[in-house]
């Protein structure tokens, strides 16, 4: 009896350490031996287990062999996108495998030998006609003794694509593993960013993730539309960068817009060396308008770079007279000396300071939508508008957790 037990705890032991080959510690891809240029994404040393036990049919909604043991209950939804963002993907299979609510890809008898390594906690979705998909699982423990952050490892099988491939891991923001780790081995943003955000119903954590795919795929067959580019891409983190508040709530300050109110939707108006006032007049007037009908989910914000004669007192007085001409209560107007200043962090947001403007919207902190050059018609203001009404569900009144 006692070598038996001996033996299965060393199979959980070499399964642990040999999970992760699909997705590595480091956000660098080792390149597999019979790798060639044209492997969409790469390559992946264990994303071909997804086809060991797979379904026959599989629908858009799974719940894991953790569900009913030991562990706290996780509901993970969203919907997968194609290229750009917009446009749900159906028949999309996403493949996951992750570790039990000791930190272990536990076994268990009776399960495939090729997918063991993998454990006994493992499933598929294919998105449905809307793109959407739910996994019902528990919420992975890190590795025992480990720095490496919980998390649920993912791979990607279009329909249309011969090679699957691995999009970035599921992990948790309120995870103290997660910063020191993200620090030293950034993200890859593959698929877009993996980082959930949970909120809380009962005894369930509830997060929402969505997947673009191709976004930072290497070798995808489809390329991007060729539109002016600035910004980040949908489904990517919008960073925290920090400015100089003229006019709004924080007035005087230097607050970050993404870290005091990202828990909802946020829309920042970029506009860079080229302003065009009357245009940019009718946005922050329409942005108002939003801020207050939707003033319990929506924070909207101005975000002046324009680097051309720059004066920190000559450009606080230029947009307090904007914010007391249009009578301005609820938006934020600031500003920044240029888009590639580093000490506000304002860089990272990748703007082309040439364009006219860039709006971008996102939702707990993950970019949903973006513009470029958008002019301020009733049409556009439409537009935004319905971003915001099909992003608002029935989560956003849920509580999370008090880290957040």
């Amino acid at each position: 009896m006692k070598k038996s037990a001996s033996f299965y705890f060393l199979l959980i032991f070499l399964a642990t350490l040999c999970s992760c080959n699909g997705q590595p510690k480091s956000n660098t891809q080792t390149p597999l031996p019979s790798q060639s240029q044209g492997i969409v994404g790469g390559g992946c040393d264990g994303c071909e287990l997804m086809y060991v036990g797979m379904p026959k049919n599989i629908a858009a909604v799974d719940t894991s062999a953790g569900w009913t043991g030991k562990g706290q209950k996780l509901l993970i939804t969203g919907t997968v996108y194609k290229l750009g963002g917009k446009i749900p993907a159906p028949d999309v299979i996403i493949y996951y495998w992750q570790t039990d609510a000791d930190g272990y890809y536990s076994p268990v008898e009776g399960m495939d030998p090729k997918a063991r390594r993998h454990g006994h906690l493992r499933g598929w979705v294919k998105t449905n006609e809307k793109g959407h998909y739910s996994i019902y699982t528990i919420r992975p423990a890190p590795y025992p003794k480990d720095v490496m952050p919980a998390h649920i490892h993912t791979a990607i099988k279009e329909p249309n694509i011969p090679d699957e491939y691995y999009i970035d891991e599921f992990v948790f923001d309120d995870d103290p593993l997660l910063l020191p780790a993200w620090k030293k081995n950034p993200p890859e943003n593959r698929g877009g960013s993996g980082k959930l955000r949970v909120m809380i119903s009962d005894d369930l954590q509830i997060a929402e993730s969505n997947i673009v795919l191709g976004l930072n795929i290497p070798n995808y067959p489809e390329k991007p539309a060729s539109e002016n580019k600035s910004g980040l891409e949908i489904g990517e983190d919008q960073p925290s960068f920090t400015t100089f508040h003229a006019w709004g709530p924080d007035k005087g300050s230097k607050t970050c817009p993404v870290c005091k109110y990202g828990r909802y939707h946020g829309i920042v108006y970029f506009v860079g060396n080229n302003p065009d006032w009357q245009d940019i007049k009718k946005w922050l007037t329409y942005l108002e308008q939003e801020s207050r009908n939707r003033s319990k989910y929506l924070k909207a914000y101005f975000v002046y770079g324009n680097e051309n004669g720059y004066s920190k007192e000559k450009r606080m007085k230029e947009l307090e007279e904007v914010g007391k001409e249009l009578n301005l209560e609820h938006l934020a107007l600031t500003f920044v000396p240029s888009f590639s200043d580093k000490s506000s962090e304002i860089h990272l947001n990748k703007l082309d300071p040439q364009v006219e403007n860039t709006f971008i919207v996102y939702k707990y902190r993950t970019i949903i939508d973006k513009y470029v050059d958008l002019k301020p018609t009733a049409e556009n203001f439409l537009k935004v508008s319905e971003t915001l009404d099909a992003t608002t569900n029935e989560y956003f009144g849920l509580p999370v957790p008090e880290h957040d």
